[in-house]
């Protein structure tokens, strides 16, 4: 984490839940944290919990849904920072629409956060990136095991199309990346189910959504599969790291 000290990430999603165990764990390593979310409440809980490293952390209130929020974040980003040189791109939705039957304010709800949101962060920062010169930056997608393989529950086949896509998207971005003979890297970190507010909305939301509390992974296993993936020499770029609770039985 040495060469990472002093440096700045950007943390979409990081009031609760996964984005706020990595924001917290990126600052804790000594980077200036540039902590995103709708609601910032929870990023100043973070900055209250990390005592003597909450200098290390800033709010900035942005909806991923909306490119200008977005664009404004990242012209405010580039005017008190000049750029970024680790994009997490962690924010996401789940909502219950199947293919057959789900509701397109639902569908399109999951689209501009999961796909859009991501791919537009991905795009400003690496313009930030390029016009100051930073050749070893890394853009770090959070997608899904959902990603990967289809679980059999139909209200979820949307969101697993999303996420798919983030799959795609970050083979894609490599492709480009190396076509242009940069450093940057960009790795897809998928875990499994975790257990934060998002699971428990899914829970309280739909019933039929059965899960064992006991067969989930914490915040702070996906924080620990960032910090490694940074921490890798300059040379490894770890493109795909899927991560589950031992007694996970699906990909």
């Amino acid at each position: 984490m040495e060469r990472w000290r002093g440096r700045t990430a950007l943390v979409t999603g990081a009031s609760t839940g996964i984005g706020f165990a990595i924001a917290e764990a990126l600052a804790r390593g000594g980077m200036r944290v540039i902590a995103c979310a709708r609601n910032i409440g929870g990023i100043e809980e973070l900055k209250s919990a990390l005592n003597g490293c909450s200098n290390n952390v800033t709010a900035f209130p942005c909806d991923l849904t909306q490119e200008d929020s977005i664009l404004n974040m990242f012209k405010e980003i580039k005017e008190r920072f000049g750029y970024v040189d680790i994009l997490v791109n962690n924010a996401g939705t789940l909502n219950f629409a199947s293919i057959s039957e789900g509701e397109t304010a639902s569908w399109r709800q999951m689209f501009e956060l999961n796909v859009l949101g991501l791919t537009i962060c991905s795009r400003e920062a690496l313009q930030l990136m390029y016009a100051n010169g930073v050749d070893d930056g890394h853009i770090i997608n959070i997608n899904s095991v959902a990603g990967h393989y289809i679980s059999g529950y139909p209200a979820t086949n949307f969101y697993t199309a999303t996420k798919h896509m983030v799959t795609a998207l970050t083979k894609t971005l490599n492709t480009e990346l190396r076509q242009r003979k940069t450093k940057i890297r960009v790795t897809s970190i998928s875990p499994g189910l975790t257990d934060t507010p998002l699971k428990h909305r899914m829970g309280a939301a739909n019933p039929a959504f059965k899960v064992d509390k006991a067969n989930v992974l914490q915040a702070k296993d996906v924080a620990d599969a960032v910090m490694y993936v940074i921490a890798c020499p300059p040379h490894v770029n770890v493109r795909e790291l899927t991560i589950a609770h031992i007694g996970f039985s699906g990909c």
